[in-house]
């Protein structure tokens, strides 16, 4: 039957990508069900210059390479495809469709992602990625010898702060609150820093600019000042928030609702992995995404020859 798969792959980020790239070509009967187009959060960046062996490339670009490549050795990649229901316990997992089509498979493997929180003001979609970025990791040496801004209180901000004074002349933290909510060590780093200096209690109201960022409105939540300030560049910095709302009572998740894996990208129930940005973890770069997603290849093959060991014994 044509809807039936050794494994379904959740997302087609560049986790489930890999993923799809891997069981493919190990002859793996593999179905990739993504909910947008492939290449998930990676199509937004604009630039990707730390992906090994690759100097430049536009996340675009790097997803539809990751497409084709997968496709190539037979992968199957249905994307646009809202999923309504999942059954995961059974021996044979069953994904449901929006048009109630039904996909069978030995294993799945959970790679749906998520996103960065957005401060959700006017301008911030027009500039994602023409000076508003939400990876300092990913965009910071973009801003070499500019003027930037930080949103954000908690660890990240703070910690991203101090470190993308390695290429920016000034960074400003802007914080809605008159306290961080970091570890004193984080605080005291980056006030202790020359480049960094804050503003708070203040939030921004609008981003500013015709072909890239130029400047931000911002208020004083205490007294209700408006102020506009020129920068070059913006890092929203204010959390993660993963996509397994379909997933919720179904495998194990965290208080901040990621997947719990253990190294072997396994979730709690046998046949189950997750892969990429929707699982525990620290650090959410592409070139980790890639590795969650060659584990859970790799994990979902040994599962499935464990169960074809099963049968005959």
């Amino acid at each position: 039957m044509e809807n039936i798969f050794d494994v379904i792959i959740i997302g087609g980020g560049p986790a489930g990508l890999t993923a799809g790239i891997y069981l493919s070509r190990a002859k793996v009967k593999t179905l990739i069900l993504n909910e947008g187009t492939a290449g998930g959060q990676m199509v937004l960046t604009h630039e990707v210059a730390n992906y090994p062996g690759i100097e430049n490339i536009s996340g675009y670009q790097l997803s539809r390479n990751m497409k084709k490549q997968a496709e190539s050795f037979g992968c199957e990649i249905k994307a646009n495809i809202r999923v309504t229901n999942l059954d995961l316990d059974k021996d044979i997992k069953s994904i449901e469709v929006k048009n109630r089509e039904t996909y069978f498979s030995k294993a799945v493997i959970l790679a749906t992602g998520g996103k960065s929180r957005t401060i959700g003001v006017p301008g911030e979609d027009k500039f994602k990625g023409m000076g508003i970025s939400y990876c300092a990791t990913c965009d910071g040496d973009f801003f070499q010898d500019k003027n930037i801004i930080v949103v954000g209180g908690g660890n990240s901000a703070l910690e991203e702060a101090v470190s993308l004074t390695k290429y920016a002349s000034s960074v400003i933290v802007v914080h809605q609150f008159d306290h961080f909510q970091a570890f004193e060590s984080a605080i005291r780093e980056a006030k202790e820093n020359p480049k960094v200096s804050f503003i708070m209690e203040s939030e921004i109201q609008e981003f500013l600019g015709d072909e890239k960022l130029e400047g931000v409105i911002i208020k004083n939540m205490r007294t209700g000042e408006i102020s506009e300030k020129e920068i070059d560049g913006v890092f929203v910095l204010i959390g993660y928030v993963p996509s397994t709302e379909k997933v919720k009572g179904l495998v194990e998740l965290n208080k901040r609702n990621e997947i719990i894996t253990d190294e072997n990208m396994a979730t709690n129930i046998p046949g189950v992995f997750a892969a990429g940005d929707s699982r525990q973890k620290r650090y959410r770069q592409v070139t980790t995404a890639v590795s969650d997603g060659t584990i859970a290849a790799l994990a979902s093959i040994e599962y499935i020859e464990n169960l074809k060991k099963e049968v005959l014994v």
